[in-house]
């Protein structure tokens, strides 16, 4: 096993920095600094920039805009952009439908989508969670039923990240409500937010932003062109697409750089005449925080060794930097708020008065938002159980 970068991996990671630190605009590098809300126009700017750098879709085949990176240069590149504070690549059409298209959809699929994906010509999200099927995915409710050349689909997802930004939907939906299983009988499909039937209502959340939704199908017409794979065997994508989202929610490198920032903090504020990381009870939270930052990395590189060396996907086990990766990005967040204290504002104060700081204020919102780190992408129980039955046997 080796864990250890070489020179010309090295070069590739300072390539990598100098280009992000040259060319990340300074509106979004400050949003992402003070903890703002993106809009869709922020994070479709960013995304078109490295469209046009051409390091949009890293692990895509070179023939579809792939950038015949390996491995280690495309886990050092996420690692950077976590670093560097660049706005998140929404994973739904690069990372997770793109994948799926090129492991599952035909030619006439991939040529219409993969290229408006790359582009950014299409904002994509997930139609996967609904009430009471949520870890429990495979009890969907939702129906697709076909008629002629079209599906007609009828029912309710929930939790659906920035439905209001899409221009398309990928969906799990049950085609065959008397398979003997629950995972048999639901089939992939794609569709165009734009038709007539679909409703998108949104929910706000404890951070008072608008990021989730919850999205209804009332007879809608999906042509039988857009079902991915074959019919009833939608369970077999879903579990391919999910091995790739859970391998990218450690976020090692923007834990790192919320890691210096709070250190940075901790050393200006002071607790007691002294600096609040001179505090015995805190530093000792800080450092085990650290510690736990430091073995996820090394356990990233450890699935990383084993992809580069075997060419095989990363098993159940996968599931620990979703657990442990989310668990670290929490326990930034209430440091953070531990060190600031009081001025953790929410909101400006009404009368303008002192004291209002727009970095300590947007503390508050990141905070609750975080709250959900554990749940998304199958929750972190659901995930423990993963562990045991597919790794440990039990």
């Amino acid at each position: 096993m080796d864990l250890n970068y070489s020179s010309e991996e090295l070069a590739f990671r300072d390539e990598v920095r100098g280009w992000l630190s040259a060319n990340l605009p300074d509106d979004l590098r400050r949003k992402m600094a003070q903890y703002e809300h993106l809009t869709r126009d922020d994070l479709l700017h960013w995304h078109r920039l490295l469209a046009k750098k051409g390091w949009i879709a890293p692990s895509w085949p070179k023939e579809w805009g792939g950038t015949d990176w390996n491995l280690v240069e495309r886990y050092i590149f996420e690692e950077e952009c976590g670093y560097a504070g660049t706005p998140p690549l929404i994973p739904f059409g690069l990372s997770m439908c793109a994948p799926v298209l090129l492991k599952f959809g035909t030619g006439a699929q991939k040529k219409r989508f993969l290229p408006r994906i790359y582009n950014g010509d299409d904002f994509w999200c997930q139609g996967y969670s609904e009430p009471g099927s949520g870890s429990d995915l495979a009890s969907l409710k939702t129906k697709a039923v076909r008629q002629g050349e079209h599906y007609v689909v009828n029912g309710q997802k929930i939790w659906t990240t920035l439905a209001h930004y899409a221009d398309w939907i990928f969906c799990l939906v049950r085609t065959d409500s008397g398979a003997a299983k629950r995972q048999e009988g639901i089939s992939f499909l794609l569709f165009d937010m734009k038709t007539p039937g679909i409703t998108v209502r949104p929910l706000i959340l404890m951070d008072g932003g608008h990021e989730v939704n919850e999205v209804f199908f009332d007879d809608v017409k999906v042509p039988v062109e857009n079902l991915v794979f074959e019919e009833g065997k939608g369970w077999t994508v879903a579990k391919y697409l999910l091995g790739h989202e859970r391998m990218n929610t450690g976020r090692i490198g923007a834990s790192k750089r919320e890691l210096a920032k709070l250190k940075e903090f901790a050393a200006e504020q002071s607790k007691g005449g002294r600096p609040l990381i001179e505090d015995v009870r805190f530093r000792d939270r800080l450092s085990r925080v650290e510690i736990e930052l430091t073995a996820l990395e090394i356990t990233n590189l450890r699935f990383l060794d084993q992809m580069r060396r075997t060419g095989q996907p990363p098993g159940a086990d996968v599931s620990m930097l979703k657990i442990k990766g989310t668990e670290i990005q929490q326990a930034l967040s209430e440091l953070m708020m531990q060190a600031v204290g009081p001025l953790a504002l929410p909101f400006k104060p009404s009368d303008g008065g002192d004291g209002f700081d727009s970095f300590a204020a947007g503390l508050a919102p990141r905070y609750c938002n975080m709250r959900k780190t554990t749940i998304y992408a199958g929750s972190n129980e659901i995930q423990r159980n993963i562990i045991s039955k597919m790794t440990l046997g039990l």
